[in-house]
């Protein structure tokens, strides 16, 4: 500030004095540190800077800078002062104010010490009087229990003196009435704990039930008789309907509806032997009252001829109480839609009357076979023949006499874990001694079909067939079983028993894999292939889309731990429940093809080496020849493609030898390819002789297979291409790969590509260094 006059440098000497005072004053809290001296320092000259700067001329706002921050220190001053003076003042109000609450807080305090002393001498007070008056309550209580009993008594007394009066003025819907209502006391009672006003008024029920039962039940059999009831045999048009045929409907009527109103106190005292919940089965309802009396006739015959020491009682034979239960339904079926079911429909009774008597009658065969079959587990021919007789059995249950799928039959007796695992043991002994009798019969590797064309498109040997007919069967027969886990059970049966078939299959191929060639090699093939395919058609049938999806939830526990990707895959049906015999008969039947056709190639290239080894260099050009024919090296090579393929497609189903005969022009493409063109040197005439060896013979064997072969040899298709370009267009076409070798790495737009050049000659799958060994071996070219 050197530049500055006296006057000026005096002037902003004291208003940086007053600022410095200002600081001070307000900073009243810790003196100033040597930093924050020099900040201020600094601020100063800053200020002085930004307001008067270097310009002479602008000395004259000094004044006015010196009085407007005398301004802001006064300002500053005043409200410092107006601070400290206002915070003592609250303070002392908030000091004040909180001796006040506490002064309240104590005084709460007092009176609420007083008033829980008083309180508790109160209560104390007190507890005498409701100590006296509990106790009269409990002796009210007690009161008012035995006047309830003695009332539930009376009414017990009241309603048996009723059902007494109406029974001997015969009264039955009046009787009726009151046995419902006693029936629905029995049901009020049924959380009480008075055990024995609970067995007083069951004993009660249960006698006065009896004999309104056993009476309306005598009456109702009497109808029955007049209706001919039980049909044993086939009811017959010519018996004339009875006289009073009009009054038997009405009595039916009458008595099928006093029945129906007893089924409450029916259920409540007869002793229910309840069908035990069987896996995939939900607990029935009881059989309606009316059914019931039916019923009871045929039971005394079915006990009568299939228990005891009777010759109709055989273990040996189900079949006789089985198809019995079966000719009593067809038999009731008219009568029961005909007569009880409008009767039913009247009473407003939700029930189908053909169905209940056919659970009724199953009922019997229940009881009958769970009885007969733990005596059958030790012999394995009785077991076979009972399990087929129930599935027999069950079909006609179902189909015959559409009996509802919602109910039980008698399958699950079947599904009990000693009998089940008896059912799968046999199942797999009896289906290995069946691939064990079919794989050494004497033709099993010939198929039954193979005189007949349009039946014969797979050419399975009939062993394969036989085999896959035995799962067929094997799914038939547990296709019906009512749990799930069960038909996994058999399920994962059926797959074992594909992959021992696969095994054998594998170990007769081996023992054939010398003769390749040969018609049981071919068969085994087949045979993979068919059951493959199969598999595959199983793997989107409606039922085995089922089971995955129980699989799903299920699964592991009968098919093994699953990954959760392969549980996903078949949550999603990506998968089916065969893929992984998919995925080992597949592997086998690569296997068999390659094997194939590796012998075919040996043959062929045996025959193959003299035309692999022609003098292409030396032969004459196609202007010498009168006509062209085929290489007399070649013939042989042309023969043997030519008998193979004829002998294959005779053996070999047409998805096989579809892929044989790709497979074998692949092979035969790359062969002529690397070890005939790719060997040799060629004239005009050598490529010439060539081209039409390839395009008229070659190609052509294959014609009867495809419309367009070539594209099958294209190695030996755009090999012709290139060695038969005329020298300009050969020479011009070497100048492009050339350049392109040279310009490799620089981007020339007005250079066409290699690759489009050779686009342009019709060249897709040779690459351009290949395309460069090609143009090398014409040898016209070479003198160039």
């Amino acid at each position: 500030m050197s530049f500055l006059p006296s006057k000026a440098s005096t002037a902003l000497s004291e208003s940086c004095q007053e600022t410095s005072n200002q600081k001070s004053r307000t900073d009243c809290v810790k003196p100033e540190s040597p930093s924050e001296d020099e900040n201020f320092t600094d601020d100063v000259v800053g200020l002085v800077q930004k307001e008067i700067g270097g310009d002479l001329k602008s000395l004259k706002k000094v004044s006015g800078l010196l009085e407007k921050l005398t301004l802001e220190n006064k300002q500053l001053e005043e409200q410092v002062l107006t601070v400290s003076s206002s915070v003592p003042l609250r303070v002392s109000a908030a000091l004040s104010t909180a001796e006040e609450s506490r002064v309240k807080l104590e005084s709460l305090l007092e009176k609420e010490r007083v008033l829980s002393n008083t309180l508790q001498q109160h209560l104390q007070g007190a507890q005498v009087w409701a100590d006296s008056i509990g106790q009269v309550l409990g002796q009210l209580d007690t009161l008012e229990r035995h006047m309830k009993y003695l009332q539930c008594l009376a009414r017990i007394e009241q309603l048996s003196d009723s059902i007494q009066q109406y029974l001997m003025t015969n009264s039955m819907w009046d009787a009726v009435g009151a046995i419902d209502r006693m029936a629905s006391l029995d049901m009020g009672l049924r959380e009480s704990g008075c055990s024995h006003l609970q067995a007083f008024l069951r004993e009660t029920l249960r006698f006065w039930h009896k004999i309104l039962k056993d009476k309306l039940a005598s009456d109702f059999e009497e109808v029955l008789t007049q209706f001919h009831w039980p049909f044993i045999s086939p009811p017959t048009q010519t018996l004339s309907p009875p006289a009073n045929a009009q009054e038997l409907n009405s009595q039916l009527e009458l008595l099928v509806s006093q029945l129906l109103s007893l089924q409450t106190s029916d259920d409540l005292i007869s002793e229910k032997k309840e069908i035990l919940s069987r896996p995939g089965q939900s607990q029935t309802p009881p059989l309606s009252l009316p059914i019931q009396i039916m019923l009871l006739p045929l039971s005394k015959r079915f006990r009568y001829h299939f228990t005891g020491n009777r010759q109709t009682n055989n273990l040996s034979k189900p079949e006789w109480y089985l198809t019995q239960v079966l000719i009593w339904m067809g038999n009731s079926s008219n009568f029961m839609d005909e007569k009880i079911q409008p009767t039913l429909d009247r009473a407003r009774a939700k029930v189908n009357a053909r169905v209940e008597l056919c659970r009724g009658l199953l009922t019997l065969a229940q009881e009958k076979l769970a009885h007969d079959t733990p005596r059958l587990l030790y012999d394995d021919a009785l077991f076979c023949h009972l399990v087929d007789e129930v599935l027999q059995f069950e079909k006609e249950l179902r189909s015959t006499h559409s009996y509802p799928r919602a109910y039980p039959g008698i399958l699950h007796i079947l599904l009990e874990e000693t009998v089940f695992q008896k059912w799968l043991s046999v199942e797999r002994k009896m289906a290995v001694e069946k691939v064990d009798t079919m794989l050494s019969a004497e033709g099993a590797w010939s198929s039954q079909y193979k005189d007949i064309t349009d039946m014969d498109e797979l050419k399975a040997p009939d062993c394969a067939e036989t085999f896959m007919t035995l799962l067929l069967v094997i799914t038939e027969r547990y296709r019906s079983l009512p749990c799930p886990r069960a038909q996994l059970s058999f399920l994962a049966l059926q797959k074992e028993l594909v992959d021992d078939f696969r095994i054998r299959l594998t170990q007769v191929m081996k023992e054939e894999s010398r003769q390749p060639l040969s018609p049981r090699y071919c068969a085994i093939l087949n045979a993979a292939n068919y059951i493959s395919t199969v598999l595959s058609d199983w793997g989107d049938n409606v039922f085995f889309l089922q089971l995955q999806q129980a699989a799903v939830s299920v699964g592991e526990e009968i098919l093994g731990p699953l990954g959760a990707t392969e549980t996903g895959r078949l949550a999603s049906l990506e998968e089916s429940l065969f893929e992984a015999l998919l995925a080992l008969l597949e592997r086998l039947r690569g296997d068999m093809l390659g094997r194939l056709l590796d012998a075919v190639m040996r043959d062929v290239k045996e025959k193959a080496q003299p035309y692999c080894k022609d003098r292409w260099i030396s032969l004459p050009s196609q202007s010498d020849q009168a006509t062209m024919s085929l290489s007399s090296s070649a013939c042989p090579m042309m023969l043997c493609l030519r008998d193979h393929l004829l002998q294959l497609q005779q053996m070999l189903c047409l998805p096989l030898f579809q892929m044989f005969w790709q497979g074998l022009a692949e092979r035969l493409d790359n062969f002529i390819y690397e070890d005939l063109i790719l060997y040799n040197h060629f004239n005009e005439g050598g490529v010439a002789q060539l081209q039409y060896d390839m395009t008229r013979n070659l190609f052509p064997l294959f014609r009867h297979y495809c419309k367009r072969p070539e594209n099958f040899f294209k190695h030996v298709k755009e090999a012709c291409i290139i060695l038969t370009l005329k020298v300009g267009p050969a020479l011009l076409l070497c100048d492009v790969l050339k350049q392109s070798e040279e310009d490799e790495g620089i981007l020339n737009h007005q250079q066409p590509s290699p690759e489009s050049a050779l686009n342009e000659l019709g060249v897709y799958k040779l690459a351009p260094s290949d395309v460069q060994i090609l143009l090398k071996l014409r040898s016209a070219w070479l003198k160039q």
